[in-house]
């Protein structure tokens, strides 16, 4: 188990993104032949491009495995429905569920085969709680060994995977790091001290940021 870890901008996602096009997986997600979203019109870019210039090894190659989007769930989901209507089969219907259940879910039925899996920013569909739902699921993988799963995350519930890898990304490039080092674990643990003071102290450091007109507001770590 992967966790890669970094401030918006970073690069989490593109990279992402990249392994997983190398691995034969459309850009917008699902399963590998999967092409959910048309992006023969597109404008942005995605991380797609920069796998022609990665390399991978494989031991042993896997074929069998799902990126997972929570940005592209729905059409997904969708996907997963209209391919299911063609075939005479019945659609496994993940969006009459609330979005949190509707995800946790889908974890829990794709994810369960020996494969690679990919996720980027799994959270942001999920609760505290589904979040820990996911993590146990994420736990089980983890024990059992018998799939490799890469996590692009802002949430230090899954940061705290038991002896999964943590990576951050900064401009300065990819280092290993522990749940306690991470700046999105120190700012909810400065947070949780004192939840006013806190955001009375980042309300104030906004407005004076932007109130610099030179652009270069003050910034406190948060330790």
């Amino acid at each position: 188990m992967t966790i890669l870890v970094g401030e918006n901008g970073t690069g989490k996602s593109t990279l992402v993104e990249a392994i997983a096009a190398l691995s034969g997986y459309d850009e917008a997600g699902g399963g590998k032949g999967y092409r959910p979203v048309d992006h023969a019109r597109a404008i942005d870019q995605s991380g797609a491009g920069l796998a022609d210039v990665f390399r991978a090894s494989w031991l042993p190659k896997v074929t069998l495995g799902w990126f997972i989007k929570a940005e592209t769930f729905f059409s997904v989901a969708r996907y997963l429905d209209i391919a299911a209507e063609d075939s005479g089969n019945a659609p496994p219907d993940f969006l009459s569920w609330s979005h949190g259940k509707g995800f946790v879910r889908f974890f829990k039925e794709r994810i369960s085969q020996q494969g690679i899996y990919f996720m980027d920013e799994p959270e942001s569909a999920l609760s505290p709680k589904r979040q820990l739902e996911l993590l146990a699921i994420l736990d089980r993988i983890q024990r059992t060994a018998i799939s490799q799963v890469i996590v692009a995350t802002h949430s230090p519930i899954l940061m705290a995977l038991p002896n999964a890898s943590l990576l951050e990304i900064t401009r300065h490039g990819i280092t290993k790091t522990t749940l306690e080092a991470t700046q999105h674990f120190k700012l909810y643990r400065a947070f949780t001290r004192s939840p006013i003071d806190f955001v009375t102290d980042a309300l104030q450091e906004m407005e004076a940021s932007r109130e610099d007109k030179s652009g270069n507001g003050t910034h406190r770590p948060f330790d």
